[in-house]
Order: structure tokens, then sequence, then C-alpha cells
């Protein structure tokens, strides 16, 4: 169910931040987006805890690269619902999820049967195909 809001917000935010690209640019309106979840994510651990509950120096020097990916898709995705539109954008979006999930499954050994996933993502982005038409 988690699953399920989380989505519905990436959606909604992708349609605020594309308002806020026509508006501004894309590269805005990702630093918009960064600076002000930057302020809510603060205060709200602040509130509830958890701000500095790790050992951020353990982690590996390639898991902080979230950040700047995220960059770069917030901007892509706000330039283009700006062009294409909100389902079109996140179909496309969620295409390359797709693959690049069943690709880095794939490379990393993950459990489970890759020919029924790839199988799985074939008929899904047939579908999107289906829908786009």
């Amino acid at each position: 169910m988690y699953a399920v809001l989380a989505g519905g917000l990436v959606g909604l935010s992708r349609q605020i931040n594309g308002r806020l690209a026509l508006s501004t640019s894309a590269m805005e309106s990702s630093f918009w987006n960064h600076a002000v979840g930057l302020g809510f994510v603060t205060i709200t651990a602040l509130l509830i805890g958890g701000l500095f509950a790790g050992e951020p120096q353990s982690a590996p020097w390639w898991a902080y690269l979230g950040g700047p990916v995220g960059v770069v898709f917030i901007a892509a995705g706000s330039w283009l619902i700006a062009r294409i539109g909100a389902a079109q954008t996140a179909m496309l979006i969620i295409a390359g999820q797709m693959i690049s999930g069943v690709m880095l499954d794939l490379i990393l050994g993950a459990p489970g049967n890759p020919l029924a996933r790839i199988t799985g993502v074939a008929l899904i982005l047939t579908g999107m195909w289906v829908a786009r038409r």
C-alpha cells in the first residue's frame, strides 16, 4: 500500500515540478525541489529524530551519488512533463526503471527467475506502448 501511495506522490511531485519548470527552467525547478526538500527533511528529522542516527563514513563513496542522480532525474522529469505531459513522462520513466531494474538484477545476481522477469517487463512495456497510441 505504501508503494502505491509513494507512486502517487511521485506523479504529483513530477506535475508540480513540471509546472515550476514552465515558469523557470528544468534545472531551476530541480534546484527548488531539492532546496525545499532539504528544509522539509531537516525540520522533520529534528522533530522526530533520525537525522544523524547512522554512520555515514561506513557507506561506500558511490552511496552518495544518489543526490546528483536525483538532480538529473528531477530536472529531466520537469523538462519532459512540460513537453509531453505527465502520463507519457511517467510511462517512459517507468519503462526506464523497469529495464534498468532487470539489468541490475541480472548483473548483481538477485534471486528469482531472470526469464520470468524479462518476460514480465516485456509484457508491461508492450502494454505501455499500446497505451501511448
